[in-house]
């Protein structure tokens, strides 16, 4: 991967730095998500870039089995020792999907895809609704061109910058979202506060 949110060296020292830096509280994303799913009867989930699985354990507890991919090995080792054994967990990059051949019922995915660039954000999206099955759902948190972070730091392509030591970002709005995900079943944009302001982007398969 060309940048260095892409590389497990800068994963693995966030992860072994600030361990549990999110705490265990599931994102107001995961809760909204979380709602839809138990809502249109979800059973089994892909969670691309799980990190230490604050964000899979509502799923679980509202009876969906859910499988992660996750860059880091610390942070699938801390998965490990607060949740044990209840989520299957791919080692590897997002960019390398897919991990195995199922059909998921919904894949949620937390402030990850930013961090990626032009192609690898379109072979992502492409490759979670591959693996969706039809009529399944797909949920993205993306950041919002409103975070005060957006034009901060080193211009690399339009809307997208170099900042924090490394981290390369691309700041969404409602027409980027759509140029996107127009393809991939795009049915609803919401926004939604977290520690940034993000927008929630859901999308079906089959629509």
């Amino acid at each position: 991967m060309s940048n260095e949110t892409g590389k497990p060296e800068f994963w693995e020292s966030a992860f072994n730095e600030k361990h549990e830096m999110w705490g265990f509280e599931p994102s107001r994303s995961a809760v909204l998500t979380k709602d839809l799913f138990v809502r249109e009867s979800v059973k089994n989930i892909l969670v691309p870039g799980i990190g230490y699985g604050r964000n899979a354990q509502i799923f679980i507890d509202n009876g969906m089995a859910v499988t992660g991919i996750e860059i880091s090995k610390t942070a699938i080792e801390m998965a490990r020792k607060h949740y044990g054994t209840a989520m299957v967990i791919h080692h590897g990059s997002v960019t390398d999907m897919p991990f195995d051949n199922n059909k998921y019922d919904g894949v949620f995915c937390y402030a990850l895809i930013h961090l990626l660039d032009e192609s690898e954000r379109a072979k992502l999206i492409r490759d979670c609704y591959d693996q969706l099955a039809e009529n399944g759902y797909m949920v993205f948190t993306v950041i919002s061109k409103d975070a005060h972070t957006y034009g901060q730091g080193e211009l690399i392509s339009k809307d997208r910058y170099e900042m924090f030591g490394g981290v390369r970002m691309f700041f969404y709005d409602k027409e980027s979202i759509h140029a996107e995900f127009g393809n991939a079943g795009l049915f609803e944009i919401t926004e939604v506060t977290e520690n940034y302001p993000f927008y929630l982007i859901k999308c079906k398969k089959g629509r």
